[in-house]
This record gives structure tokens, sequence and C-alpha cells, in this order.
């Protein structure tokens, strides 16, 4: 198959990796710094000490990618959620009439933005749960493995096993999703634990789960998502190596005492030392966060389904916020009872 990545970073870039090992004619658009290291070194995986090498052609833009007028057979959109109004401009102008797009970005709301803008474009909802990370610009590090890609359709007419089979063949785990909203709702309640809290007061998750006023936080800020899934009646659904429906269970059923330690020891383990994505767009200084697909789209369906969405719109908001600059970070950092007095004070109705 002809597949391009639009916007291959670590996520894109694994699994055009995956896919070009696999035989298929494989162009990734990123960064320049990136495409110049992989067309000049090849673009490695390296996962348990094995190293895998593959030679994808990378290109700097989406025009570059289609100067040959030969039509691809599917594109994977890699790229952050916040980029992704500029990458359909640029797909617009480019490539007004896309083959299926899988999406694989996390947060809530990519799909029907695509829906919106490109109308009977084919879209399946992807997710990846592989933790990566990328230690040089051409070379891509699997830090747990175990894990894979979800797919789901997004339409009910979709044929998507053809999809699942190509990732499949090319040694990624794929699951296939029946409901893409279940999909994403249940990427999005594991991607949002000590995401906004953490970047917001500085300080690493394992921190933020091992304060218990903190934690509280965060407890109630995922029963407050698990509340706006079931009134839209979505279900929370495992991903691969990835226990979405366990963690509702757990929210729902186990005391505090309970919870807290089984959640900051997870937490601790599964983070590393990484400190999470929305925290590391504050910390580059971007002016734009994933959170606003995140709590922000947790929130602003809650409120629209009548559901008290307190914290997940006061993360949401301070985030935003911090991320544009109205807000001085030095006010929060290390003081997670300044994050505290804001949910009260939103709580109690004040300005």
């Amino acid at each position: 198959m002809k597949i391009l990545i639009f916007g291959a970073g670590a996520v894109g870039g694994y699994l055009g990796a995956r896919l070009s090992h696999a035989g298929h004619e494989v162009t990734l658009v990123t960064r320049t710094t990136m495409a110049e290291s992989i067309n000049h070194n090849g673009l490695a995986i390296v996962e348990d000490n094995r190293h895998l090498i593959t030679q994808p052609q990378a290109v700097v833009s989406l025009r570059q990618a289609v100067l040959d007028n030969a039509p691809y057979d599917v594109i994977l959109l890699g790229m952050k959620a916040y980029d992704l109004e500029a990458a359909l401009n640029e797909m617009i102008a480019f490539y007004p009439q896309p083959p299926t797009l899988i999406t694989l970005q996390n947060g809530i709301g990519v799909e029907e933005q695509l829906m919106r803008q490109l109308g009977a474009v084919p879209v399946v909802s992807g997710s990846v749960t592989i933790p990566l990370s990328m230690s040089a610009s051409h070379v891509i590090t699997v830090e747990q493995s175990g894990r894979g890609l979800a797919l789901a359709p997004v339409t009910s007419d979709q044929d998507i096993e053809p999809w699942v089979e190509l990732f499949q063949e090319a040694s990624i785990t794929t699951l296939k999703i029946d409901n893409y909203q279940s999909l994403k709702w249940s990427k999005a309640l594991l991607n949002i634990m000590a995401n906004a809290s953490s970047a917001i007061v500085n300080r690493h998750p394992r921190v933020i789960y091992g304060y218990a006023p903190t934690f509280e936080l965060e407890r109630s800020m995922l029963r407050e998502t698990l509340a706006v899934m079931r009134k839209r009646k979505i279900k929370v659904i495992d991903l691969p190596g990835a226990p979405a429906a366990r963690l509702s269970r757990a929210l729902r059923w186990l005391p505090s005492f309970i919870l807290q330690p089984l959640l900051t020891r997870r937490i601790a383990e599964g983070r590393g030392d990484k400190m999470p994505s929305f925290h590391a767009d504050l910390s580059a200084g971007k002016e734009k966060n994933e959170v606003a697909y995140h709590n922000g789209a947790i929130a602003r369906i809650g409120r629209a389904e009548g559901v008290a969405v307190p914290v997940n719109t006061v993360l949401a908001d301070l985030l935003l916020k911090l991320a544009r600059k109205e807000l001085d970070w030095r006010e929060f950092d290390g003081y997670p009872k300044r994050l505290l007095a804001e949910i009260r004070r939103f709580q109690q109705g004040q300005p």
C-alpha cells in the first residue's frame, strides 16, 4: 500500500516504521530536523534492546508529499489535536479529495471536526496505547511492550477489517472496537489522570496522587467524566494494555484509603520519571494545549448534558490561561493548595 503519515512524531513515526518494515510504501510528513535525519540515517525503533531500522521517505509538507500526483491508499493523521485545523486547511489546499483518514489524536471531538470540514471522506478512529519516546530525531523507543492500537469505525456502514489487518500484519497488536465514542472517551479517561493538575502545579503525577487533597481532586475529576459518559450512554472499555474499565470499577467501588495507594503505584510505574503531555506543552511555551480536547471537552459536553463538572471546568480553564500567559505559572508552581482554592472558589460561585 501507499501510505501517508501526516504529522509524524513519535506515534506516527512508530507506525510508519512498522508499516515500512512490512513492505509498504510509506511517506512521513514531519519536522525538518526529523525529516533530514530519517532520510540520512533511516528510522529506527528500539524495543526490548532490539533495533529495527527502516527507510521510509520523509518530507516536510503535505504539498511535497503529493507532488508526484500518485494517490495514497490511506492517510494517518498524527499531529496534535490542536494542530488539526491547520493540517485540514493544508489538506483542503493540496489534497482536497483524500482517501480514508485514520485519526491518531488523543482527545474528544477530533472525528467530528474532520467530518464537519471534509464531508463524505471516510474517517476511522484510532488510539495508540504504546508509550513511546524519541531519544533522537530518527530513533523511537518503545518504553513498555504489551500494548498496541485500537481502531473503530466512525459511521455504521464502514468495514475497518482491512485496516485492522494492515496493522496486525505490521506486527502491531490491533484491536477492533465497535463504538468509536467508547474508544475515544475511554482513552481520554486514562489520559486525564494527573495530567492537567500535574501541569498546573509543576509536579510529577506521583506527587499529585500521593498527596491526599490532590488525589481527591483527581478522583472527583474522573468521577465527573464517568458521569458524563453514563449520561451519554458511552460504555467504558479496555484498550490494548490500558484497563479503563477496571479503573472505572475501582473508582465506583473502592474507598479512598484503598484506591489512593493503588493508583499512586500505578501512576509511578507507568510514568517513570516522565512528566505528562500537558506539562510538556506548557513547559515548551506553547500557547495551545490538548487539555481543550480532554478536560475542556468533558466540561463542555457535561454542561450541555446537565452534569456537574466543576473540576474538569477549572482544570481546563486554568491550564489554558497559563498557556496563554494570562496567569503566572509561578503562582501555582509547587502550590497545590492554590489549585484547590480555585476549585473551591468556582464551586462557591465566586468570580
